[in-house]
């Protein structure tokens, strides 16, 4: 009976309407579900598998780069389109990506052969060498799962970058329906941006649109309601 309704006896009685033990259940098991979503600040999820590396297949484990940055990128599938032109992008600048010290593994749920097979046909067309970093496998989206990023319906592991520092902690991610691909330069800008803040251990932070030489601020008490006084809009535009 809901609140407000009479009884028999015509006094009205005010009850609520109980939820059930498996609501309740339910309930608590989404809030975890979505806790564990929420990678940021916490430690990436650790993981073994194989890869194709440079004409051979590999084990890789995520927790021997501690230590190193690591960009982790997901995708659905290989000789998918847009992924194409991402991961040869990466490919074009990872010496830039090897001087900030960042090591780059991207990932889908093709085996290794399958791997091999597009390096080979497609990608080595597209830059040249082939891709220079390891080309994971994740079969049955196991990793995917632990990182929110595996779609159980399309049985695919969605365009998803994760940021790890060396401490094995992600400290940035950002995930992508198919049609759209990202801008690598971002992620080479992002990277400088965090490695900035880890060398003046948390004392400085980056504003919108930083790159190295730009101004940066110095959060604290002195800052609040001031950051018109210290920066401005257009150092968020090159």
């Amino acid at each position: 009976m809901k609140a407000g309704c009479l009884n028999v006896g015509g006094k009205k009685e005010e009850k609520v309407e109980k939820v059930s033990e498996q609501e309740v259940e339910q309930n608590k098991k989404n809030e975890e579900e979505v806790r564990e979503m929420i990678l940021v600040g916490r430690k990436a999820p650790d993981f073994e598998t194989q890869a194709y590396y440079k004409g051979k297949f590999i084990d890789v484990k995520l927790s021997n780069y501690l230590g190193k940055w690591v960009l982790l990128c997901f995708y659905p599938a290989d000789f998918t389109f847009v992924w194409a032109t991402e991961i040869s992008a990466v490919a074009e600048k990872y010496p830039e990506f090897q001087k900030l010290g960042v090591e780059v593994l991207s990932m889908s749920i093709d085996t290794v052969f399958v791997h091999k097979m597009w390096n080979d046909n497609e990608l080595s067309k597209m830059v040249e060498g082939g891709i220079p970093f390891p080309m994971l496998s994740d079969p049955g989206g196991k990793i995917g799962k632990m990182y929110g990023v595996y779609d159980e319906e399309l049985g695919l592991d969605v365009r998803g970058r994760f940021l790890i520092d060396p401490d094995g902690v992600v400290q940035a991610f950002e995930v992508l329906s198919p049609p759209v691909g990202r801008n690598v330069l971002e992620a080479i800008r992002q990277i400088q941006a965090f490695q900035h803040v880890r060398q003046t251990n948390g004392t400085e932070a980056c504003p919108s649109g930083w790159k190295p030489g730009k101004p940066t601020l110095k959060p604290g008490e002195d800052l609040v309601g001031r950051v018109w006084d210290v920066w401005k809009v257009e150092n968020a535009f090159d």
